[in-house]
């Protein structure tokens, strides 16, 4: 078991050189960048990227994501849930209808910046509406066409 890091107590590492113990100190380089870790880990999976890019444009309902983006209700409710868990969304009720949004607009910013380092391009339409989704926002904004 490892012991959590206390204030003003150096850790250290063993480290095997050569068949030689040495000790080095450890500055809780490992507590410092957690948070980094778990945002860039709620980032690995395409799925969540694709959602987030549903979500650039504003709040969205469940439902619509799952007709723009072609995917099971239940496999985007999981996705939703490691996105509100690392803190980059956020839900409210309406009715019947959960409706999802971006809280850190930041991740949009790194999503770029990963898209202009790959040279690769965004599979998601951008401010599309689907007719297959039957939301209170999506059915107002189908009446207003």
């Amino acid at each position: 078991m490892i012991a959590e890091p206390q204030p003003g107590i150096v850790l250290c590492h063993l480290v095997s050189m050569q068949n030689r113990a040495y000790t080095l100190p450890m500055q809780s380089y490992e507590t410092n960048y957690v948070r980094e870790a778990h945002l860039f880990k709620a980032l690995m999976h395409p799925s969540r990227i694709a959602i987030l890019e549903a979500l650039r444009n504003g709040e969205q309902c469940v439902c619509h994501l799952e007709a723009l983006l072609n995917m099971r209700q239940a496999y985007i409710s999981q996705q939703l849930a490691v996105l509100r868990k690392a803190g980059i969304i956020a839900d409210r009720r309406y009715g019947l209808n959960i409706f999802y949004r971006i809280v850190q607009p930041e991740v949009l910013d790194l999503i770029d910046l990963a898209r202009a380092m790959t040279g690769s391009v965004s599979n998601t339409a951008r401010g599309a509406t689907s007719r297959a989704c039957s939301c209170p926002k999506c059915t107002d904004h189908i009446s207003q066409c």
